[in-house]
């Protein structure tokens, strides 16, 4: 009985979710995987998705997966199981998460929000865990993208493996959230995503409706701009199949804001005698 009243105090001091419009319809679609591909970098796409992974722990075990290297596993672990916030800040030292030079927006300070927000969720008593799925090995130069697809399907099947009775949530750039291949890039093959049973993923791409995102180039990384190819009006899920099956439905945010790293790349070091 003090369990049930203890479980009852944390669920109602827990702050009450905010997910897209449609996400109760995607919910409750008969299916494991729910992915989310997005272009990586913005402000806003962690937060919907945090608060879709909200929802979905109100009605049962959720793990969120999510596009890092699968060597993160353990320390994704001692974050979700760390005592405080500033425990599990320090359980991502050293850690690809917090490497300057990875910073193409996997590691952003609203992706940080958004696993600080699932470490709330176990607070107020849901069951939620993460699961790394980007295969940490280096693909051969001898191997084509297919393999890597291929590797990395397998690493997110992992996660309903370790929990099966878990709905997985699943965030990942949406070249792989695709459930279908690409006709012009064939060395691609089939995306990590279509390598799952189709009859239990819904997949949806993030529509773009302008804004701007945090990406890499050869010049440097900071802000670019993100070209609106969607209806700047819609907003919420659309669960609409596209016309090459590749996507069930879009999530549609309205124009995006870049989101930069926890750790920004000081760029190289000056040289000898040079002055700023």
């Amino acid at each position: 009985m003090i369990a049930l009243v203890a479980a009852a105090l944390l669920g109602a001091a827990q702050a009450p979710c905010t997910p897209p419009d449609g996400t109760d319809a995607l919910l409750a679609m008969e299916r494991r995987y729910i992915v989310v591909g997005e272009l990586h970098g913005t402000t806003e796409v962690p937060a919907a998705f945090a608060q879709m992974v909200c929802a979905a722990a109100q009605r049962g075990p959720v793990t969120i997966a999510l596009e890092l290297p699968t060597v993160m596993q353990p320390q994704l672990d001692d974050f979700l199981a760390a005592p405080d916030e500033a425990a599990a800040l320090a359980a991502l030292e050293g850690t690809h998460f917090l490497n300057p030079r990875m910073n193409d927006g996997r590691s952003s300070r609203a992706m940080l929000d958004m696993m600080l927000s699932v470490r709330g969720l176990q607070a107020a008593g849901r069951d939620v865990a993460f699961h790394a799925f980007q295969p940490s090995t280096p693909r051969p130069p001898e191997l084509s993208q297919a393999w890597y697809e291929l590797d990395m399907g397998h690493a997110l099947a992992g996660a309903a493996h370790a929990r099966p009775q878990a709905k997985v949530l699943v965030l990942v750039g949406n070249l792989h959230a695709r459930k279908t291949g690409f006709e012009r890039f064939t060395d691609v093959g089939l995306p990590a995503v279509g390598h799952r049973p189709a009859g239990e993923v819904a997949s949806l791409n993030v529509a773009q409706q302008g804004g701007s995102s945090w990406s890499c180039r050869a010049s440097g990384c900071g802000p670019d701009v993100s070209v609106a190819r969607y209806d700047e009006a819609a907003r919420g899920i659309i669960l609409e199949t596209d016309a090459e099956g590749a996507y069930d439905g879009v999530l549609a945010l309205g124009p995006v804001t870049a989101s930069p790293p926890v750790v920004e790349d000081p760029g190289p070091p000056a040289s000898a005698g040079s002055s700023s």
